[in-house]
């Protein structure tokens, strides 16, 4: 076996033990059915706070997509107002 490989077994015994170790450390209040805990009201407020992030950047992007709708709708009303009288003119 080379030296590399000790190496890494060296370093990843540690890290094995410890992620096997911890089995009350691998769920949180919510799974363990302590609702009323601290650790809870966080997540939720964790959550809540995510929400309102995603919520704000869509609603940022309907929006402007609106905004870009009406300005289209703008420049194309202005562009057939121009239009209307050079057609009227030439009929003449």
């Amino acid at each position: 076996m080379s030296r590399t490989f000790y190496r890494k077994f060296l370093l990843l015994t540690p890290v094995f033990g410890l992620v096997l170790s911890a089995r009350p450390a691998l769920a949180c209040a919510a799974c363990f059915g302590q609702s009323d805990s601290p650790l809870a009201a966080g997540m939720n407020w964790g959550i809540l706070a995510l929400l309102v992030v995603v919520g704000t950047v869509l609603s940022g992007f309907a929006s402007f997509g609106v905004y870009l709708v009406r300005r289209a709708a703008a420049v194309a009303a202005a562009e057939a107002a121009v239009a209307q009288p050079a057609e009227a003119a030439d009929k003449v």
